[in-house]
């Protein structure tokens, strides 16, 4: 049995996501928030004023000499990932580092290599994964409830609005579609499908500022199988996720956030599955994250560090589709 001692968080990047994720922490049993950095220290230390951490600092390096700090929950803006990473580890700080891990495959390998060579916890932080209904439907496709899984829809997307200095639209800030929301159905079809498209079709919408507002993926697997995927940051869409089977089918309403899930199988009356839990949901990859530490695992079987490489991989290679750059690049 997994012991329950404390385990002593640090927050890098007092933004939105990161409150988001702090506020979830009173459902982790064990989770202790003691330090949070930043771009800012007076940010940082209202952050930790906000949310009961003893300490604050102005930089990702001194949050990595601290020596109270067991592992660092990265929330700073996707470009910034890799070197906060990096550094982060260096200090022997375990990462649960947000989604999208880094820009490219090739910063990813970067992270996992030096994670291994200097043996810390690392993971994505692919919320959805850990939440109960995500982690009955995977229960329902390995025990092969609907059978050979042949299709899945799934879509992602949101009206962010339109301002050109946003997080989501500058591409200097890693904004678009694919690697903020669209991050989501790839990385769920991954998740269902178990390895990545053997042939990526796709098209996108790049607007004024250079990025990607919106696309529409189509993935091809081995034996005819395939996926069917959309997101935007500039359109409402229902959100959903359908997985369709030779002996039934799997609906994930609001899949992202995932409170529910149904499973209808040929013949028999659908089960439902339903979450009534009082966290958002980050608390789940908290957890995930603490136990790891606690057993001395160095990454989650739920996202395997191969398989988060291997996402960066496909979405390089639909951003090559679209001739789709970034300054940092």
């Amino acid at each position: 049995m997994t012991d329950q001692r404390k385990v002593k968080w640090g927050i890098m990047g007092p933004g939105g996501i990161s409150s988001s994720f702090a506020k979830d922490m009173i459902h982790a049993p064990g989770a202790e928030l003691v330090a949070v950095g930043g771009r800012s220290k007076e940010k940082a230390e209202e952050f930790a004023n906000r949310f009961g951490a003893a300490r604050s600092y102005g930089s990702c390096e001194e949050l990595a000499t601290d020596p109270e700090v067991e592992i660092v929950y990265i929330g700073t803006l996707h470009p910034a990932h890799k070197e906060n990473a990096l550094t982060l580890i260096r200090g022997g700080k375990a990462i649960l580092c947000e989604k999208p891990f880094t820009m490219s495959a090739a910063e990813a390998r970067e992270i996992v290599e030096l994670a291994r060579e200097r043996g810390v916890f690392v993971m994505e932080a692919m919320w959805t994964r850990h939440l109960p209904p995500i982690a009955k439907v995977r229960g329902w496709l390995r025990e092969g409830r609907i059978g050979e899984t042949r299709l899945l829809k799934a879509e992602f997307g949101f009206d962010a609005g339109w301002n050109p200095e946003s997080r989501l639209l500058d591409p200097a800030k890693g904004g678009g579609t694919l690697l903020d929301a669209g991050i989501y159905p790839v990385s769920f079809a991954s998740l269902v499908f178990g390895e990545q498209p053997s042939r990526i079709l796709s098209s996108a919408h790049i607007g004024e500022t250079g990025v990607d507002e919106q696309f529409s993926l189509l993935f091809e697997y081995d034996g005819g199988r395939t996926a069917s995927l959309q997101g935007a940051v500039r359109l409402w869409m229902n959100n959903d996720a359908w997985i369709y089977g030779t002996k039934g089918k799997i609906h994930v309403p609001q899949f992202l956030f995932a409170s529910e899930a149904t499973l209808h199988v040929d013949g028999e009356e659908a089960e439902t599955f339903k979450d009534d839990r009082v966290a958002q949901g980050y608390a789940f990859e908290t957890i995930a994250s603490m136990n790891a530490i606690r057993e001395g695992r160095l990454e989650s079987p739920i996202m395997p560090l191969d398989e988060t490489i291997a996402i960066m991989g496909t979405l390089d290679a639909i951003r090559a589709q679209w001739n789709l750059k970034y300054p940092m690049e």
